[in-house]
C-alpha cells in the first residue's frame, strides 16, 4: 500500500479488518499449550463448542478447520451431490460456491437485492419453480448473510419449506448479527461461521457447523474426522474429511467470543459514523444499513457516479495513497471464468453493487488514531471533489 506521488508518508497502514487480539487471547492460548493436550478430543475444544451453542442458542455445534469446510460439511450433510444442484447467490465469495462443487453439485445462481445485496426471493421463487418444471432435484438453497445483515429469512423459508428443500445459513460474515431475536447462523436448517483473519472474531482460520439437528451434526463431525468408524481398528465405511479444528485455535475462539459483544459494538459504531457522513453525501448510501441487529461486519459504501461526480474507484485510490485499504464489493460468480457457464437468474442488481459499491475499513481493533485519519481522508476526498 503504496503513497501515491505527492501524498503523505505512510508509516501506519490501516487495513480493512484487522484481528482484534490481544492479552485475553494470548492467556487463553498459552493455557492451551501448557495443558499438553492438543489432540481433537482435547477439553479446549469441546468447550468451545458448548460455549458456542449456548451463545447462540442452538443444539449443537462442530468447530472445523474453516468456514468452508463447514460449508462443505453442511452440504453433504443434507443431501448435496452429484444428482443435485444448490442455489447460491452470486455476490458472495467463491467460498460459497467452492463448497457446492465440492459435492459434485451444481450450483445455480440468483440476483441479489439492490437494497441489501442479499438474495432475491422475488427471483429466487421463479427460479425454483423453473427447476422444478425442467425435474432437477433442488438439494439445498445456500443463503448468505452479507456483509453481517441476515437475508430476508421471513419470505424466504416459507418458500422453501413448502418444496421441501432445506436451508444452508451461511453466516460467515454475520456471528453476533440478530434476525428477530434470533442469531444468524440459525435460522436454516444448519448454518456455518468462519472464524477467518479478518472475521468478527477469529482463530486465525477456522469455522463452526451449527444446528439443532443432532443427526445431521453428528453425520457432519463423522464426516469431518477422517469418517473413522467407532471401532478399536481404523475401519472407513465413507470417504471423509480432515477437517476439525485445532484444539489451540478452539482456545483462542474461546478467548474471542468471551470479548464478541464489545466488538460488535465497537463495529457497530463505526457503521453509525460512516452512516452519518455519507447521509450529507447526494448520491451516496450505506448498503443495508437500516437493519439494527447487523454486526456491521463490514460498511460498504454505494456511489452512483451520476449523481456524485466520482467513481467508487477513485475514493480508493485516494485512500490508498494514504495508507487505507478499501475493496469493492465481490465480482459476482456469474462472472468468474470457472462459473461463467453455470445457470443463472439475473436482474443486473449484483453487477451494479460490483461497480458502485466500496467497502471501508471496520475492523474493532482499529485505534481512534486510525479512525480519525480514514475518515480525515474520506473528508479530504469529498472536499476536492465540490
Amino acid at each position: 500500500m503504496a503513497p501515491r506521488s505527492g501524498g503523505p508518508t505512510v508509516t501506519d497502514p490501516v487495513y480493512l479488518s484487522s484481528p482484534d487480539i490481544g492479552e485475553l487471547e494470548e492467556s487463553y492460548l498459552l493455557r492451551a499449550i501448557r495443558s499438553g493436550r492438543f489432540d481433537p478430543d482435547g477439553p479446549e475444544l469441546g468447550a468451545f463448542e458448548r460455549e458456542m451453542a449456548a451463545r447462540v442458542e442452538v443444539g449443537y455445534a462442530l468447530g472445523l478447520s474453516s468456514g468452508t469446510a463447514a460449508l462443505h460439511m453442511a452440504l453433504l450433510a443434507v443431501g448435496a451431490g452429484p444428482d443435485s444442484v444448490v442455489v447460491v447467490p452470486t455476490l458472495t465469495f467463491a467460498a460459497t460456491a467452492n463448497a457446492v462443487t465440492y459435492t459434485g453439485a451444481e450450483p445455480v445462481f440468483v440476483d441479489c437485492d439492490a437494497s441489501t445485496g442479499n438474495l432475491d426471493v422475488d427471483l429466487l421463487s421463479d427460479l425454483l419453480g423453473q427447476l422444478a418444471d425442467s425435474g432437477r432435484r433442488v438439494a439445498a438453497v445456500l443463503a448468505v448473510d452479507i456483509n453481517g445483515r441476515c437475508a430476508d429469512y421471513d419470505r424466504l423459508l416459507p418458500l422453501c419449506a413448502a418444496i421441501g428443500v432445506p436451508v444452508v445459513e451461511d453466516a460467515a460474515q454475520a456471528l453476533g448479527s440478530t434476525y428477530r431475536g434470533r442469531c444468524a447462523g440459525t435460522l436454516g436448517r444448519v448454518g456455518i461461521y468462519s472464524f477467518s483473519h479478518n472475521k468478527v472474531m477469529t482463530t486465525s482460520a477456522g469455522g463452526m457447523l451449527i444446528s439443532d439437528d443432532a443427526a445431521l451434526v453428528a453425520r457432519a463431525r463423522h464426516l469431518a474426522t477422517q469418517a473413522r468408524e467407532p471401532v478399536p481398528h481404523y475401519e472407513h465405511r465413507d470417504i471423509g474429511y480432515n477437517y476439525r479444528l485445532s484444539t489451540l485455535l478452539a482456545a483462542l475462539g474461546r478467548a474471542q467470543l468471551s470479548r464478541l459483544d464489545t466488538m460488535v459494538a465497537r463495529r457497530r459504531a463505526l457503521r453509525d459514523r460512516y452512516a452519518r457522513l455519507f447521509a450529507t453525501v447526494p448520491g451516496t448510501r450505506i448498503l443495508g444499513a437500516d437493519d439494527p441487529g447487523s454486526n456491521c461486519w463490514l460498511t460498504s459504501v454505494v456511489v452512483e457516479p451520476e449523481r456524485t461526480g466520482w467513481h467508487p474507484g477513485e475514493l480508493a485510490a485516494h485512500l490508498a495513497g494514504r495508507g487505507v485499504e478499501s475493496r469493492p464489493m465481490w465480482k459476482p460468480m456469474h462472472r468468474q471464468p470457472v462459473y461463467e457457464d453455470r445457470q443463472v437468474a439475473l436482474t443486473g442488481a449484483a453487477d451494479h453493487l460490483f461497480a458502485t459499491s466500496l467497502s471501508l475499513p471496520s475492523g474493532s481493533a482499529l485505534t481512534d488514531d486510525q479512525v480519525e485519519r480514514v475518515f480525515a481522508a474520506i473528508a479530504e476526498f469529498l472536499e476536492g471533489r465540490q
